[in-house]
Order: structure tokens, then sequence, then C-alpha cells
């Protein structure tokens, strides 16, 4: 096999593996392809792209939900219309910065050495936070206030630093407004849907001509590879992620964030 697609491949599975834990899918992805010794840049819209599969697998696994939310705002259901508009209104924050902020985001996922920092920063916080704050019950997601749902998404935007992780910052967010953790990740899983598919839109359209001519090492072919594989891996951890963090926390992430960003840091300053 092309050694394009078994790192597509790879990728993949990190893609997967990350999305919806909170360490930060984007800037293990950007370590990754330090690691592979790819530049960077050249996997820019692949790493972006394959985030969406991984979207995707929330909308199967969640299926019900967005089924009853849809038919529920078509009958102007109060419960169906607080869900909408409780993540509309955190997807907002984001949608205006990361276009006013295009061009320093980029500038961020060319420099892998953020992402070492903001994994060591982003562990401290997730301790930090599990240790100061007391979680209340489960409440569904449309239970939520509106200023509530605001700030998380605000907290979202802290993600387009890479390695700070969407997931993360969203659902520290509300940990430290007294959600409870599954509300929480509930809530992080739902916002990623339009959060992501906004995101990858915009990176196919920036990109449509190169990838229309194939510019480039990496093209549809990987990105299609990169694609089946995150989307499968994500159905498979996002259950399993729900039922941890309920009965261990978070803890175990930040710890995880904490020695990775740290090998990371000495790796990229020393070789």
């Amino acid at each position: 096999m092309d050694s394009l697609n078994i790192t597509a491949i790879l990728l993949g599975i990190v893609e997967g593996l990350t999305e919806f834990l909170p360490v930060s899918s984007t800037g293990h992805l950007i370590l990754a392809t330090e690691l592979f010794g790819f530049d960077p840049a050249e996997w820019e819209v692949f790493n972006v792209v394959i985030q969406l599969p991984a979207i995707l697998a929330i909308v199967v696994l969640y299926w019900r939900t967005f089924l009853d939310v849809a038919l529920g705002a078509v009958a102007r259901k109060p419960d169906s219309l607080r869900f909408v508009r409780n993540v509309g209104v955190a997807f907002i924050p984001s949608a205006i910065l990361g276009v006013l902020l295009k061009s320093k985001i980029d500038a961020m996922m060319e420099t892998p050495v953020i992402v070492a920092i903001a994994l060591i920063v982003g562990g401290f916080a997730i301790l930090l936070i599990e240790r100061l704050t007391k979680q209340g019950a489960y409440e569904p997601v449309e239970n939520l206030s509106l200023p509530r749902s605001a700030a998380i998404g605000l907290m979202q935007c802290l993600a387009m630093i890479p390695g700070v992780s969407r997931s993360g910052a969203t659902i520290m967010g509300a940990l430290s407004m007294g959600v409870n953790r599954r509300t929480a990740a509930e809530f992080s899983f739902f916002l990623a849907v339009p959060t992501m598919f906004g995101a990858t839109a915009k990176q196919l359209w920036d990109h449509r001509h190169e990838l229309a001519a194939g510019a480039g090492p990496v093209g549809w072919t990987q990105i299609a590879i990169g694609s089946v594989v995150s989307f499968v891996v994500a159905l498979v951890v996002i259950k399993a992620f729900v039922a941890f963090i309920s009965r261990s926390g978070f803890a175990p992430f930040a710890i995880y964030r904490i020695v990775a960003g740290s090998v990371a840091l000495v790796w990229l300053v020393w070789a």
C-alpha cells in the first residue's frame, strides 16, 4: 500500500480516537504529521476534513435525538426549539471568530510547539476544574439556560488554539458552571455537528481549486481513506467515553495531556 495511504489510515485512527476526548484531535494530528516527517501545511485540509466523518458518528449514534428535535422544531414544540436555540447560540461565537481569525489560526496550526504547550496547560486546567467544581444532576441539553449555552459557546473559541481541544474547552466550560458531566459531554457532541460542518465546508471551499486539480501530495484518495477510518473508530469511542467519564471523570485525560505534551515539547525542542 502507498505510504501516503498508510499515513491517512493512521491519521484517521488518531482523529477517531481523539475527536471527542478532551485531548485535542487537531493537536494530535499536527504532532502526528510532524512525527511522520510531513509538512503540516500539506495535510491541513486533510486534518480538518476527516473530522467531519467523526462528527457524523454523533448523528448516527444520536439519530433519534436529532430526528425528534427536527420533527419537534417543525411542530414548534418548546423542548425542541430550546435545543436548537441552545446549540445555535453556542455555535455563533466560533463561527464569527473562525472567519475573522482564519489567518492566525492557520499560522498556529503550522506550529507544533504551540500544540505541546496547550496540551500541558490544558491538562492542568482540567485537573483544577475537576477539583474545584461540583457537578449538578443530569439534565437534557434543552434544559440548559440561554446564558449557560452562550458561555459554553464562548469557551469553544479557545479551541482555535491547536492543542486546547474543542471538546475539552466546551466540557470544562460547562463543568465550571455546575453542569453534569454527561450533560456537558452530550452538549459538546451536539455542538460539534454545526461547528465541524462549517469548518469543513470552509476548508473545502478555500482549497477547492487545488483539490479539483489534484495539486499537492495529499488528495481525495487520502481524504476518503482517512474519513472512513475516523468514522468507524469514532463510533466505538463515543459510547465508551460517556460511560468512562460518568464513572471516572476527566482526571486521566488531564494526566495524559500533561505527559504527552511534555514529551512532545522535549522532542520538538531537542529534535
